[in-house]
């Protein structure tokens, strides 16, 4: 059984105008910092047997304490970056109203099977992302992995792991906090258990 601890990155500059961050390399504010070294307190209290990151900055930079504070090395993966926004990627949800509005409502009437314009599918951003999560688990297969990943994406595989329809991913987890803690354990033969969503990094209670 492998127990994964799913945390998003920290604050980033367009968070406070609330823009879509994609692919875009955006930088974290200094409120972002802070949450990864409260991460990295959290992962010294973990017993982590790895840590894992997408390989977009935001990521790594939040990754990064929690590897430090565990002697662990930072295992960086393409394949957990965010969702790709393509057009609307730097965006806000009005300004996208502005520039392409039936494509926005076919997005939001459909997030998980239906783009942006030149984006990604949210089911093809989990088929290439729940792959880099077996193999985490065939590479500890009785250990605790910590991912920081991205938020659409955390989302749409929350959804997929616990056989929920891809396109209510938004109504189901309307959001996650930036450095928080969402916990599964997954075996081979059983279904995956969710046994913490959206904690902050803060507590003192030992996830899973």
């Amino acid at each position: 059984m492998t127990t994964l601890f799913l945390s998003r990155h920290g604050e980033t500059e367009w968070h406070a105008e609330n823009r879509y961050a994609g692919r875009s390399d955006v930088g974290m504010t200094p409120r972002g910092y802070e949450q990864a070294e409260q991460l990295g307190e959290w992962a010294a209290r973990a017993e982590l047997d790895a840590v894992c990151s997408s390989t977009l900055s935001r990521s790594v930079l939040t990754a990064t304490p929690a590897a430090e504070a565990t002697g662990l090395p930072l295992t960086k993966d393409p394949r957990l970056v965010e969702v790709d926004f393509g057009r609307g990627d730097g965006l806000t949800r009005a300004e996208m109203r502005e520039r392409f509005p039936v494509e926005l409502e076919a997005f939001l009437g459909a997030p998980g099977t239906v783009p942006l314009p030149d984006g990604e599918p949210g089911a093809d951003a989990v088929a290439r992302c729940a792959p880099a999560l077996d193999d985490l688990c065939a590479q500890h297969p009785d250990g605790r992995v910590l991912v920081v990943m991205h938020s659409t994406l955390m989302r749409l595989l929350l959804c997929h792991l616990l056989g929920l329809d891809l396109d209510r991913y938004r109504a189901l987890f309307p959001g996650v906090t930036n450095a928080a803690v969402t916990a599964f354990r997954l075996t081979s033969n059983a279904d995956p258990q969710l046994i913490a969503f959206n904690v902050p990094p803060d507590t003192r209670t030992r996830l899973g």
